[in-house]
């Protein structure tokens, strides 16, 4: 049952407009009416989204990429399912096309049967009625009389057992008939439900793919921008691409730290800035920072025991830098890699250079994402 809002208005010899402010109320016909109970659940849910998405650390963007990614593997199964359903539903409305041709002919012979019946109780009825008219032919010879009413009688006998197996063909034709109506509408609302289904896959189906668009949108408006913030800074150490819609920016530890030190040098810190700005208007920007080293063991100093502890004091650092630079420290994490992470595997000097490096990496924020996968 449908419930729906009743707006009243107390004062009936007033205009509505003058009313509304005190004598105008919505009230639900039922009190355990459905609606009631979703307009809470959406309060509690806003207040439980908003609580849960104002930060989100590293390991949880992670769950929810790797949840998207499972949800994708879904969706794409969940079309070949599609699929799988609208041939199904094919061959069902073939079917049911078929039903209703044989539920016509089974009419159609319903009919004839019909009429049938009509014209054998019609000659029953002349028979019958021929009959009593002989047993008053009170001339006729009574032999002839005797036998002429034996062969009438014999023919009534026919008729009526003839009459009867048509109404025992008939019966049987309405009872497979209502039968046939049954298996009918049970396979309609099956039909229905199935392409009730298929329609709600459809549709969250499109919600993820036009949430993805609108992701790689924003990542790819962010990379440009980015790149006309550091435009002429290629040449000194610092690389972008964009993979899997998340915009990576790899910068060499040259630009950035000396030989075995955690502090930003000036000349790192002037490119950071540029990024900074780049990136204060951009809320829906997660930035992780992940420092990385090459295989070389370090031997800085008692403060630090290995490459594990220096890439991550490096990703620190850089962290600490962009905040300076007023970037909300709610969208930043900090991370290291030490070097097991490397972008050449080489053991060459080249090599461990292009590993020596502090990649910032940037995300959209996975809340829509989330949302949908929930529900």
């Amino acid at each position: 049952m449908l419930c729906r809002g009743i707006a009243q208005n107390n004062v009936s010899n007033k205009p509505l407009w003058q009313t509304l402010g005190s004598n105008f109320d919505v009230k639900f016909e039922k009190e355990d009416c459905p609606m009631k109970n979703i307009v809470k659940i959406l309060i509690i849910g806003g207040i439980i989204g908003v609580s849960v998405t104002s930060c989100v650390p590293k390991r949880k963007l992670d769950d929810l990429t790797a949840n998207y990614n499972a949800e994708k593997a879904k969706s794409q199964e969940l079309h070949s399912k599609n699929i799988q359903l609208e041939s199904e539903n094919s061959e069902l409305e073939n079917k049911v096309t078929d039903m209703n041709k044989r539920m016509t002919a089974l009419k159609n012979d319903t009919s004839i049967q019909g009429t049938s019946l009509r014209q054998l109780t019609s000659n029953y009825d002349q028979l019958d009625k021929t009959y009593r008219e002989l047993l008053n032919l009170k001339d006729l010879n009574k032999k002839k009389a005797e036998e002429l009413v034996m062969r009438y009688m014999k023919e009534i006998e026919n008729t009526r057992s003839t009459l009867q197996e048509k109404e025992d063909k008939l019966n049987e034709a309405e009872r497979s008939l209502v039968e046939k109506e049954g298996n009918l509408r049970q396979k309609t609302a099956e039909l229905n439900r199935a392409m009730a289904d298929i329609e709600q896959r459809a549709k969250r189906i499109a919600e993820l793919q036009s949430e993805i668009s609108r992701r790689d949108s924003l990542a790819k408006a962010l990379e440009n921008k980015i790149r006309q913030a550091l435009f002429g800074l290629e040449d000194q150490g610092i690389t972008m691409e964009m993979r899997n819609g998340k915009v990576y920016i790899s910068l060499d530890n040259e630009l950035l730290f000396k030989p075995g030190s955690y502090t930003a040098d000036e000349k790192g810190k002037q490119a950071l800035k540029k990024l900074a700005k780049a990136l204060k208007g951009n809320n829906d920007i997660n930035i992780t920072v992940e420092g990385h080293t090459d295989t070389d063991k370090y031997h800085g100093g008692p403060q630090l025991k290995d490459n594990w502890d220096l890439s991550v004091m490096r990703g620190t650092e850089i962290v600490k830098v962009l905040e300076s630079f007023k970037v909300d420290p709610k969208r930043l994490t900090a991370s290291g890699k030490g070097q097991h992470s490397p972008l050449d595997a080489g053991k060459t000097s080249e090599a461990k250079k292009k590993n020596r490096r502090t990649d910032i990496v940037l995300t959209p924020r996975l809340d829509v994402f989330e949302e949908i996968l929930n529900n």
